[in-house]
C-alpha cells in the first residue's frame, strides 16, 4: 500500500540479483554486503562526515575495479540497505560465504580505514568493527593488526 519508488527500485534490484541464471550475482551481492558493512561503520556515529564517505568511495574502487558512476551506485544500495537492515547477519552472511580469511582480515582493516578517515575513533565506531570481526570469524591478532595496519597507514 504505497510502499513508494524506494520499495520498488530495492525489490527490482534484489530481484535482478537473486535470479539464479546472472553469473554475477555472487559477486554483486558480495560487493553490496561489503559497501553495506562500511556505511554502517560511517553512520553508527551519527555524524555523516564526507573524509569516510570518500574513503569507502576509494576502497570500493580499489577492491572492486568499479567506474565512478558504478560506485555511486554501490554506495547508495548500500545505505538504503543499512537503513532497511535489522541485523548485521544479512551482510556478514554473505561475506562468509564469499571471502576466504586474508580477504575477511582485509575487509576489517578497511572498516577502520572508514573509521579513521574523520581522525576521530567513536567508541561506537569500534565496537562495531569488534562485533563485524567477530560475525566473520576474524581473529583477536589479526583484528588488532588490522587496526594497526589502518592506523600507520
Amino acid at each position: 500500500m504505497g510502499d513508494g519508488p524506494l520499495i520498488d527500485q530495492i525489490q527490482k534490484f534484489f530481484s535482478s540479483k537473486l535470479n539464479p541464471a546472472n553469473e554475477e550475482t555472487d559477486q554483486e551481492k558480495m560487493r553490496l554486503a561489503a559497501a553495506a558493512l562500511m556505511v554502517e561503520v560511517m553512520v553508527i556515529d551519527r555524524d555523516l562526515n564526507t573524509a569516510e564517505l570518500t574513503e569507502i568511495k576509494h576502497m570500493l574502487a580499489k577492491r572492486f575495479q568499479l567506474a565512478s558512476v558504478e560506485i555511486e551506485q554501490l554506495v547508495e544500495l548500500a545505505r538504503k540497505e543499512v537503513d532497511s537492515a535489522t541485523s548485521l547477519f544479512q551482510f556478514t552472511r554473505l561475506i562468509n560465504d564469499h571471502f576466504d580469511a586474508e580477504a575477511k582480515t582485509h575487509l576489517i582493516e578497511n572498516l577502520w580505514r572508514v573509521a579513521f578517515a574523520d581522525q576521530v575513533l567513536d567508541k561506537h565506531e569500534e565496537a562495531l568493527i569488534r562485533r563485524i570481526a567477530e560475525l566473520l570469524y576474524v581473529s583477536h591478532m589479526d583484528f588488532i593488526q588490522a587496526k594497526q595496519r589502518a592506523m600507520g597507514r
